[in-house]
Order: C-alpha cells, then sequence, then structure tokens
C-alpha cells in the first residue's frame, strides 16, 4: 500500500486508560510498516509520582506535538499511527484543573486527524504506577466520545479481547484508508 506523494493520513489510537491504545498503535504501525508516535505523557509522567500541575499538562501538550511533528516526515506508505493525541491533555486538564490552558484548545481546532480509533473499555483494567482512575473508565469513555463529537472527528470504537480486538482496529483503519 503506497500513496505516493500524498499528503500523511494520521490515525489516532485514543480512550481511557487501560484500554490497550499502545498495543494497538504499534500493532497498526507495524501493519501498515509505518512508525508509531508514542504517547509523550508516559515519558514525561515517570517521575512526578502522579503530583501533576496544570503546567505539567501544557508540557505534555508540548510534548506531544514535537514528538509527532518530528515523526510525520519518516512516516512511510503515507500513514502516521499516534498512540493518543493532545485532546488526551484536554480532557485531564478539564477533569484535573477544571479548564484547559487557551493554547492547547487552540491547537486542538487546528490539528486534524483522519481516522480516531476509541479504545473501548471492554478490557480488564491493568495496574500501572502512572494509571489513576480504574474505577472511572466508564466515565472518560463518555468523555471522549463527547470530545471526538466536539471536533467532528471521525471515529471508530474498537471493542475486543487479545487477537480480535487487533483485528478490529486493523480493519477499522483499512476499511477507512480504501475510501481515500
Amino acid at each position: 500500500m503506497d500513496f505516493n506523494n500524498q499528503e500523511v493520513y494520521k490515525i489516532a489510537v485514543v480512550g481511557p486508560e487501560s484500554t490497550g491504545k499502545s498495543t494497538m498503535a504499534k500493532y497498526l504501525a507495524e501493519q501498515f510498516d509505518t512508525v508509531c508516535v508514542p504517547e509523550y505523557s508516559r515519558y514525561y509522567c515517570e517521575h512526578l509520582n502522579n503530583q501533576y500541575t496544570l503546567q505539567d499538562e501544557v508540557n505534555m501538550y508540548y510534548g506531544q506535538v514535537a514528538l509527532e511533528e518530528a515523526l510525520t516526515p519518516i512516516a512511510k506508505n503515507n500513514i502516521l499511527i499516534c498512540d493518543t493525541t493532545i485532546l488526551t491533555v484536554k480532557i485531564w486538564s478539564d477533569h484535573l484543573f477544571g479548564h484547559t490552558p487557551e493554547e492547547v484548545t487552540n491547537a486542538i481546532k487546528s490539528r486534524k486527524y483522519d481516522l480516531y480509533l476509541l479504545m473501548d473499555i471492554d478490557l480488564p483494567w491493568v495496574d500501572d504506577p502512572l494509571r489513576d482512575f480504574p474505577n472511572e473508565r466508564e466515565y472518560f469513555m463518555g468523555i471522549w466520545e463527547k470530545e471526538l463529537k466536539a471536533v467532528n472527528a471521525q471515529y471508530k470504537i474498537v471493542s475486543g479481547l487479545d487477537e480480535k480486538r487487533l483485528k478490529n482496529g486493523i480493519n477499522a483503519a483499512r476499511e477507512i484508508i480504501k475510501k481515500r
């Protein structure tokens, strides 16, 4: 699958905590023989001990944008897979601090993705020191849908366990890419 000289097609893998986003993003990158933009906040939060500030959220916004911009030119087959987007910063900022800085909300309006794969909460919770809300995944799933609709995003909910989930994700991505 080579789209030669076309704009890079961006697929974002998003959703609540512990829903297999990183696994799916890496899998898609392998299947499409391209690069995956990692989730910057995992690196950033490693030593924060879950004590976040609004400035940390802004820093994560800048880090995610920088990673995406650095990796876009080396995307192969005109496809870029993103393990999250800056929309995550908005969701966390709103939840933790009651608002999102204007620089983030403005950027969300202008940064477009061709497809969002919203990972469903049908997977069991896997504890991780960087995860905070095991009992609020249903709430965050609703927030994700609301935020995706607010930016008029094209998105598919990806459900299923193990190989079935990966298959559902790749099929959703291929379906949208075929329409290109």
